[in-house]
């Protein structure tokens, strides 16, 4: 059965009205930035693909939004997005000094080798495992140098004090004092530019779910309590679509968002039609841990169901995701028979950007991750612009579309336990 064939054919032939749920991964800036991005990379692809679309920004004492009208194939259609908050939660899980972040890395690593997920990933995806272990590389090279420039620098304070004091104990002194305020500037300065480095942010990226081995900290369980709420009081709503799309880590917080909405029995038969699009995800570096049984479970729920459109979009191209990794069959969860989810399609950058463009964005790793979001100039039929702001649905849109040739379902997951 193709995944669509569960659609109910009674829905409007056109989306008229709908709301867009964004769950970004994890991003500690400010949503405005993905408000911009979607004005600035909107206006370009219409002018690509001859489509208009206009936006008005949006913020209210609750979630952070705006509001777009597009004009595509001679239909108007009006869309309110949404961003579903979590930057708090990351910011906060940012806040450790130098100290705190080694710390961190060593136990993040033992996680990820002890667990045995690190070389089953490797087995799946080589380059978000390289993106993993680059903080991990980087901070033990940052360690080096500032310990090796402390140790010549020591040296050469100490050759001066010697030459000024002829006193062996003057030189040891100012050995250290050389060496330690050496190490201390350079690690402080290392830190300062990471804005450029992306070194200590990808670190506690990948240690915020392995801290509690792929289970979800309390405070974010909560917040996934108040997106599920905003999402089912859309779903009462007079709009003909309500999509909810996760990019990155914000993928799998989708689905069990999506999952305990399901289960709770909050998607209504006779509302608006429910779609998720899951963009760059990264499910395998959480699903793989061993007390991921909330996520595995959920995963297995959302693939069997019958409620929800799941298209996923990867590609090759973005060395910081899953590429063409089916989810759910990769974590070791999908069922025998009745496995409707995800639909796996790739965005295929090598050919939906121009050779041109490709050459200018290829080796920027963290660029391309965002690419899901932005304008091809040869586009393919993935178009986020006419997902979100166009006339159909993510279902009907994607109806007739086979899965990836290329998609890998091997389950590789150690752990696949769906209970504590």
């Amino acid at each position: 059965m193709k995944p669509n064939d569960a659609s109910p054919p009674d829905y409007p032939a056109y989306v008229r009205r709908r709301r867009v749920f964004y769950i970004p991964g994890y991003d500690p800036i400010h949503p405005r930035r993905y408000r911009e991005l979607y004005r600035k990379e909107g206006a370009k692809q219409g002018a690509i693909s001859g489509y208009r679309i206009d936006l008005i920004g949006r913020q209210g004492p609750g979630t952070y939004g705006w509001q777009v009208t597009g004009r595509m194939d001679d239909t108007g259609t009006e869309a309110e997005f949404d961003v579903l908050v979590w930057a708090d939660i990351v910011r906060d899980s940012m806040k450790l000094n130098i100290a705190q972040t080694y710390l961190l890395m060593s136990r993040t690593a033992w996680t990820y080798i002890s667990s045995g997920a690190l070389w089953r990933l490797m087995r799946l995806r080589k380059g978000p495992v390289i993106a993993a272990l680059y903080p991990v590389g980087m901070l033990i090279l940052q360690l080096i140098l500032a310990l090796l420039l402390g140790h010549i620098l020591g040296h050469v304070t100490a050759f001066f004090a010697g030459h000024l004091t002829l006193r062996a104990d003057a030189m040891m002194v100012s050995y250290w004092i050389g060496f330690a305020t050496t190490v201390v500037v350079m690690m402080k300065w290392f830190r300062k530019i990471d804005n450029r480095l992306y070194v200590y942010y990808l670190m506690h990226d990948y240690a915020y779910s392995a801290r509690s081995k792929g289970a979800n900290p309390p405070e974010l369980e909560a917040r996934m309590a108040l997106f599920a709420d905003e999402i089912a009081e859309a779903l009462r709503s007079d709009v003909d679509e309500v999509l909810v799309v996760g990019h990155s880590s914000g993928a799998h917080l989708a689905v069990s968002v999506l999952a305990d909405l399901l289960r709770a029995g909050r998607v209504p038969k006779d509302g608006p039609r429910l779609a998720f699009l899951s963009l760059g995800q990264v499910v395998p570096m959480v699903s793989f841990l061993p007390e991921a049984h909330r996520l595995r479970r959920d995963l297995r729920d959302m693939s069997v169901q019958t409620r929800i459109a799941w298209v996923d979009v990867t590609a090759p191209g973005d060395g910081c995701a899953f590429a063409l990794c089916d989810p759910v069959a990769v974590s070791g969860v999908a069922p025998a028979t009745g496995k409707r989810w995800p639909l796996i399609i790739s965005a295929a950058f090598s050919k939906t950007l121009s050779p041109a463009r490709w050459k200018e964005l290829r080796w920027r790793f963290f660029r391309l991750h965002f690419q899901y979001l932005c304008a091809f100039d040869q586009p393919a039929d993935y178009d986020y612009f006419r997902i979100t702001a166009g006339p159909l649905t993510l279902a009907d849109r994607y109806r007739d579309r086979r899965p990836s040739a290329s998609r890998i379902e091997t389950p590789v997951s150690k752990y696949t336990s769906m209970t504590a």
